[in-house]
C-alpha cells in the first residue's frame, strides 16, 4: 500500500545462504591469495619487531643496573668483587643480545634497527664504562663485536641439530654494533665518567679527576672531527658531552687552585655547588 515498505527479493533468503552463493559466484582469486600472503608476512614482521622491542628494553634495564653497580667501585673496599659481579651481569645482557641475534637470522638488521638501537647503545655504555675502570682507556667497536659472537651451547640447541657432518659443527650467531650506536654509547659514557669524577672527589681521590679530564678532552676532540657531517643524534649529544667535560675541568681547577685549603671531605660539596652554577649559567634544568 501507499507509504508501505516493499520487501526486496533477496531478503527472503537467509543470511548464510546469501554468503554461500556469494562465495560460489566469486571464488578466491589469485589476487586475494597474494594479499593474504602479504598480510601474513606483515603480521609476522610486526610480531618480530615487538619481540625485539621487549628484548631491547630488557637489555637497557640490565645495562643500567650494571652501570649503577660500577659506580660503587670507588667507594667499595674491594673493587675486584664489583668488577666480577658486573661481568656476571654483562654476561646476562649478552644472553639477551644472543636472543636478538637469533631473531635476526635471515633478516636485514637495518629493518629492525630502531627496535634494538636503544638497548645496544646502553650496552655499549656499560661495557665501555667497565673497560675504562679496568684499563683507563676506551674500548673499540671491534672488541665489542668480538664479544657478541655466540655459539650453540644449550642442550636444546645441540639436540635440534641433525646428524649431518656440516651440522655437527656448533652453530654461531653474531650481532654487530653499528658505528652510530657505538658513538652514541660513547657519548653517554661521558656522563657516567663525570659522575665518577664527583664520587672520586668525594672519596678524596685527587688523581682520577685529572685522568678523566684528559680522557674526556680526547673524546671531545674526536667528536668535533665528525662535526655536522655525522648523524643528527651524534651532533645532538655533542652539547651534553661538552657540558660533562666542562664540569670535570672545573673540578680539576678547584682541586688545583683551592685543593690545599679545602678539607678533602668538603671538596665534593664545593664541586657540586660549582656545577650547579654552571648549569644555571648555561640554562640547563
Amino acid at each position: 500500500g501507499s507509504g508501505g515498505f516493499r520487501k526486496r527479493k533477496h531478503d527472503n533468503f537467509p543470511h548464510g545462504q546469501r554468503r554461500e552463493e556469494k562465495e560460489t559466484v566469486n571464488p578466491p582469486s589469485a589476487l586475494m591469495a597474494s594479499f593474504k600472503s602479504f598480510q601474513l608476512e606483515l603480521d609476522t614482521r610486526h610480531d618480530k619487531y615487538e619481540r625485539l622491542v621487549k628484548l631491547s628494553r630488557d637489555i637497557t634495564i640490565e645495562s643500567k643496573r650494571t652501570i649503577f653497580l660500577l659506580h660503587r667501585f670507588t667507594s667499595a673496599p674491594n673493587g675486584e668483587e664489583i668488577l666480577s659481579e658486573s661481568e656476571v651481569k654483562l654476561d646476562a645482557v649478552r644472553r639477551k643480545i644472543k636472543q636478538v641475534a637469533q631473531e635476526l637470522i635471515g633478516e636485514d638488521m637495518y629493518q629492525f634497527h630502531r627496535a634494538i638501537s636503544p638497548g645496544l647503545q646502553e650496552y655499549v655504555e656499560a661495557v665501555s664504562f667497565q673497560y675504562f675502570i679496568k684499563t683507563r682507556s676506551l674500548i673499540s667497536v671491534e672488541e665489542i663485536n668480538k664479544q657478541l659472537i655466540f655459539t650453540a651451547e644449550d642442550r636444546e640447541e645441540t639436540t635440534n641439530m641433525t646428524s649431518n657432518s656440516h651440522d655437527k659443527q656448533p652453530r654461531t650467531w653474531s650481532l654487530k654494533v653499528t658505528p652510530v650506536d657505538y658513538l652514541l654509547g660513547v657519548a653517554d659514557l661521558t656522563g657516567e665518567l663525570m659522575r665518577l669524577c664527583i664520587s672520586s672527589v668525594g672519596n678524596g681521590d685527587i688523581d682520577t679527576p685529572f685522568e678523566l679530564s684528559q680522557f674526556l678532552r680526547q673524546i671531545y676532540d674526536g667528536f668535533t672531527f665528525i662535526g655536522n657531517t655525522g648523524p643528527y643524534e651524534v651532533s645532538k649529544k655533542l652539547y651534553t658531552l661538552k657540558q660533562s667535560l666542562a664540569k670535570v675541568e672545573n673540578a680539576c681547577y678547584t682541586l688545583k687552585v683551592r685543593g690545599s685549603e679545602i678539607p678533602k671531605h668538603m671538596l665534593a660539596d664545593v664541586f657540586s655547588t660549582k656545577t650547579e652554577l654552571i648549569d644555571q649559567e648555561e640554562g640547563l634544568p
